[in-house]
């Protein structure tokens, strides 16, 4: 787990490139406190840095950016592959000779066999670029979810990459110029889409999609997306087969030359991971939690009787109003791009790294496959009553209009919006999701970027909704829009503010494929029961209590010594802002707007 960084030019830029490239080492360093390095072509068109975290193969052969010894190929990568060990057996048996111990070497090797064919066979998560000095070529490529970012600006002279928006910005070569449809999603869902930004020029590689760069262009590819295409020979057994599956998905994510933890909460996924991983490992388990003592929201003692139950060296964070205050700031600081989430891993992940550990798992991903969350009811509910109301023709939307002007609160609101909207099931889903509804959403755009015209970004490839059974579309759209907009994007970011690497066994590509070869009507049946019944572990303390969904007591705390935060935003708002989630996207706007607006003058 790293952070990267790199410049390509056209044409021999190195005196150039080399002093962009140092600043931008400077902006993500924070994500390898371990090793740096940079490194610039022959040629002089390629100009790459490296911030480490040792994970694998601690020793010094694991620095970054590596080369082949013949110097053609040269890589910088970022995340965890764990299959590596397999791939470098194959490797070998075709004649391959290793250096080192790392999975960024067996990348190296393996494109030098394979070409950019050999990204489908990595299990793990990842982003990389790897340049051919021969061929004056760059492969950019990311894993199938996205849970390691990848950020670029192309321009025909140069293209320029990063881990994190604000390595791109540190450059000097990126616009500070919002984007209009960008902020305009922003405001409709809380996080931005890929493969936009918040920014004009700059985008993300889409997850399950590679990259090539040459002179000065680039084309992109996909080489995965999910799909739910049931095997021709359906398993006997769907139980032990997803069993099975999680065990070998925990026991890949383990692979670590250092220790590895896991965030425990009060629900099923991250009690789940724990129970999995006494089949994985015989080592002592180290889990972590975060308090909110005398509120509804705390889960402290469900966490300590399941760290007691499987017997895991056990800590916590009892957080208040207060604590929680001087935490908000360094959350802000530590945004790469604004976001209505993400200050609980924020959290978690301090009191992880304060305690000696580099890598955590996290129970991301559970809800999405086992239909953990209410919007496997309610968003084909909602596209249903939708199809209904169309078979009043043209008086659905005037209707769907008066609705929203006359609604008495937000969610009223969303209602009348999604009248005027076609009757699809993602569009229910984006309703379900949403913050803000079109117009408001638009005003804001327009209050922030100066134009009126932002609208809804055209969808990516992979956004549009699986067909067959609506439960199986609506993972698809969990998958390819929150989960991978929102909770793999804070996930890295907040994580990586501490230099600790965050693993989601659930987002395993063995896994998910398997998964999703088993019918929705088992797979996605309600309370996780596929899960539930696949880990029987699972004590009754948590599998009986009512779902919910752990964050920070943030309503709680706004009545309270919270009060005075938000206290101006409402006068300057053009739309109501009646909820604090509605505040706190403006809010976390606002705060980033500022802060790369202070270093552009650093």
């Amino acid at each position: 787990m790293c952070g990267i960084a790199g410049i390509l030019t056209r044409e021999a830029d190195g005196a150039a490139s080399g002093p962009a490239v140092a600043r931008m080492l400077r902006a993500i360093e924070h994500r390898g406190p371990d090793d740096r390095g940079t490194w610039q072509s022959p040629s002089g068109q390629a100009s790459f840095s490296h911030a480490r975290l040792s994970i694998l193969d601690l020793s010094a052969a694991g620095h970054q950016p590596m080369s082949t010894p013949d110097g053609r190929f040269t890589i910088v990568f970022n995340g965890e592959i764990y299959n590596f060990r397999a791939l470098r057996k194959a490797l070998e048996q075709r004649g391959a000779v290793f250096q080192t111990r790392s999975d960024t070497e067996v990348i190296l090797r393996a494109y030098e066999a394979e070409g950019p064919q050999c990204v489908s066979q990595l299990r793990g998560m990842f982003a990389f670029a790897l340049w051919d000095e021969r061929e004056r070529t760059c492969l950019l490529a990311r894993d199938r979810f996205g849970i390691k970012p990848l950020y670029y600006s192309a321009s025909p002279r140069r293209l320029v990459f990063a881990s994190e928006m604000r390595g791109l910005l540190a450059s000097r070569l990126v616009s500070r110029d919002l984007d209009p449809q960008g902020v305009y999603g922003y405001f409709r869902s809380g996080s931005v889409a890929e493969p936009r930004t918040l920014l004009r020029d700059a985008r993300c590689l889409e997850a399950g999609q590679l990259a090539i760069w040459r002179a000065g262009t680039i084309s992109s590819q996909r080489y995965w997306q999910i799909r739910f295409d049931p095997p021709a020979v359906p398993e006997a057994d769907p139980v032990a087969a997803t069993r099975r599956a999680l065990v070998d998905s925990v026991a890949h994510h383990f692979v670590s030359d250092t220790k590895v933890g896991i965030f425990l909460s009060g629900g099923i996924d991250s009690t789940a991971l724990v129970a999995l991983a006494r089949d994985a490992t015989a080592e002592d388990l180290q889990t972590f939690s975060l308090t909110f003592p005398g509120l509804a929201a705390d889960e402290g003692e469900l966490a300590r009787q399941t760290a007691r139950r499987f017997g895991t060296t056990h800590t916590e964070w009892a957080i208040d109003g207060d604590t929680g205050r001087e935490l908000f700031q360094k959350f802000l600081d530590a945004a790469d791009q604004p976001s209505i989430d993400g200050m609980n891993t924020f959290a978690a992940a301090q009191l992880a790294r304060a305690h000696g550990v580099k890598v955590v798992l996290s129970g991301i991903g559970g809800d999405e496959l086992f239909g953990g969350y209410p919007s496997f009811t309610a968003v084909p509910r909602l596209a249903r009553w939708n199809r209904w109301l169309s078979l009043a023709g043209p008086i659905r939307p005037a209707l769907g209009r008066a609705v929203e002007l006359a609604a008495p609160n937000h969610r009223w609101r969303r209602v009348g919006d999604a009248m005027g909207e076609a009757p699809t099931l993602r569009n229910a889903y984006t309703t379900f999701r949403g913050i803000f509804t079109r117009a408001e959403s638009r005003q804001m755009a327009a209050r922030y970027c100066g134009v009126g015209a932002a609208g809804e970004a055209p969808e990516s490839d992979a956004d549009g909704a699986a067909r067959g059974d609506p439960r199986d579309q609506v993972c698809q759209l969990e998958f390819s829009l929150y989960t991978r907009n929102q909770l793999l994007r804070d996930a890295d970011a907040m994580s990586m503010a501490w230099g600790l690497e965050i693993r989601v066994p659930f987002l395993d590509g063995p896994l998910v494929d398997m998964l999703t070869g088993i019918p929705a009507a088992i797979r996605l049946r309600p309370h996780k029961h596929l899960l539930l019944s696949a880990v029987p572990e699972i004590p009754s303390w948590v599998t009986e209590r009512p779902k919910q969904g752990f964050m920070f007591p943030f309503e709680y705390w706004l009545k309270d010594n919270w009060r005075d935060i938000f206290s101006e935003i409402g006068a300057r708002s053009p739309v109501p802002l009646e909820t604090w989630y509605r505040k706190w996207c403006v809010f976390a706007l606002e705060s980033w707007m500022s802060k790369i607006d202070r270093a552009a003058h650093v």
